[in-house]
């Protein structure tokens, strides 16, 4: 079973140039969107063409594409942070059965779909910036339109006490595209009771 601390290095790698896709007013919808089809097309390639990529070779050849939903940009919210006081160490269970050591940093809170909602973020221990954190979630689609195991997103905090979360630029942990790969699992805080309709969709084998 291959390593989700490599897993979450390349993931990171993948998805390096999201955090700067952050609609600010100087931007345009379109602008907005476009940046997001970038993106898109980015991840394609290096899923496609990376020797770093979970797929096999076999895989690879046959991916002409990944499947995302439409970008709507009322999916990107502004979070309040409300820090954990006394920050603990998570056993984090992974996909294989073990367990990967996380710093539970703090919540992000926000209105979306009609309720309040609240996510945990975690960080990883090898983390040198304390403005990166990673969020793994589940939702309404997950397990139907999206992978069962969740997805991830990778956040930078933006402001003094927020934080702006992008569920478009949500992606799958690689143990979607290959079990041989051990992914954490969302934890039980981060199971939201609405549908993220937006983001990466289950991968098509």
């Amino acid at each position: 079973m291959k390593s989700s601390y490599l897993i979450l290095i390349v993931a990171s790698l993948v998805v390096l140039g999201a955090i700067t896709y952050m609609f600010t007013a100087a931007e345009s919808p379109e602008d907005y969107i476009e940046k997001i089809e970038t993106e898109r097309e980015r991840q394609f390639k290096y899923i496609r063409f990376n020797i770093e990529s979970p797929l096999t070779e076999e895989q690879k050849q046959g991916l002409q594409s990944l499947t995302f939903y439409p970008i709507d940009p009322g999916y990107r919210v502004k979070a309040r942070l409300l820090p954990i006081e006394i920050k603990k160490i998570r056993e984090v269970p992974l996909t294989d059965g073990s367990t990967e050591r996380y710093l539970e940093h703090s919540f992000a809170v926000f209105e979306l779909g009609g309720k309040t909602n609240k996510l945990l973020l975690m960080q990883s221990l090898s983390e040198s910036d304390m403005r990166n954190f990673f969020l793994a979630f589940v939702d309404e689609t997950s397990g139907k339109e999206t992978y069962g195991g969740g997805r991830y997103l990778n956040v930078r905090q933006d402001g003094k006490n927020s934080i702006t979360i992008d569920f478009n630029l949500a992606f799958n942990p690689y143990c979607a595209y290959n079990p041989d790969f051990a992914c954490p699992l969302p934890p039980r805080e981060n199971t939201l009771e609405i549908a993220i309709p937006v983001g990466e969709k289950n991968y098509d084998k």
